[in-house]
């Protein structure tokens, strides 16, 4: 991969968007005088807090499925930084720990793309990394899915695997892509069922779905933090 290429990604950048779930917005209408966004004001996010490098658009989504479906491991260290890039610097975290992928679907892949990224960032900052969720079971690609469909698709999907080392922790929860959320909500429930006190979601890319009715659906390639 050339050094071009891996400089070719662009952050994230939005004039509106929620201080809590970082989704964008044309306008400040949906959002609170603090600026979060329905869902937030609600707790219906199940995490506290989101942040990503940038939208899943353009070069950043190229290296993304270079990594993922081409199998090209190497760029998880490169992709790994773009995601340190995106992390604030006053938040503090116990530990950091992977959305899972369920054992045939990792069989078949050969590797978890969110585990290698999140490796990368617990050598990077000195964050211990526990694995701390499994699968309980295969789910249908999301892709296809209408947003009702893939919270049902992922409702208790996900367990604490060690609900020990959870108890009162921060937690910072590792994947590539996040389209409407709905892993890592299941994935933050799961962690706060098991006493977690505060989870923060960091991905690589984020659908802008500003532009959804526009673009049309999203690339039936895309198998993130859906």
């Amino acid at each position: 991969m050339c050094p071009a290429c891996l400089r070719g990604p662009v952050p994230l950048d939005a004039e509106f968007f929620c201080v809590s779930c970082r989704t964008p917005f044309h306008n400040r209408f949906p959002l609170d005088e603090e600026g979060r966004c329905a869902l937030c004001r609600n707790g219906l996010r199940g995490f506290d807090a989101a942040y990503s490098f940038g939208f899943y658009d353009g070069v950043l989504r190229q290296l993304i499925h270079l990594y993922k479906y081409r199998k090209v491991r190497t760029l998880a260290g490169p992709l790994g930084d773009l995601l340190l890039r995106a992390l604030p610097r006053d938040e503090a975290f116990d530990c950091v720990t992977p959305v899972p992928l369920h054992w045939r679907k990792r069989w078949q892949r050969g590797f978890n793309q969110a585990d290698l990224l999140a490796r990368w960032i617990a050598w990077r900052t000195g964050i211990a990394q526990i694995r701390l969720l499994r699968r309980l079971r295969f789910t249908a690609s999301q892709s296809s899915l209408s947003n009702t469909s893939r919270r049902r698709n992922v409702s208790a999907a996900f367990a604490c695997r060690r609900p020990d080392r959870a108890v009162g922790r921060k937690i910072l929860l590792i994947d590539d892509v996040m389209t409407t959320g709905s892993t890592a909500v299941a994935c933050a429930l799961a962690l706060k069922r098991a006493g977690a006190a505060r989870v923060a979601l960091l991905t690589l890319a984020r659908a802008d779905r500003r532009f959804m009715s526009s673009r049309g659906p999203v690339p039936s390639v895309v198998e993130g933090t859906f």
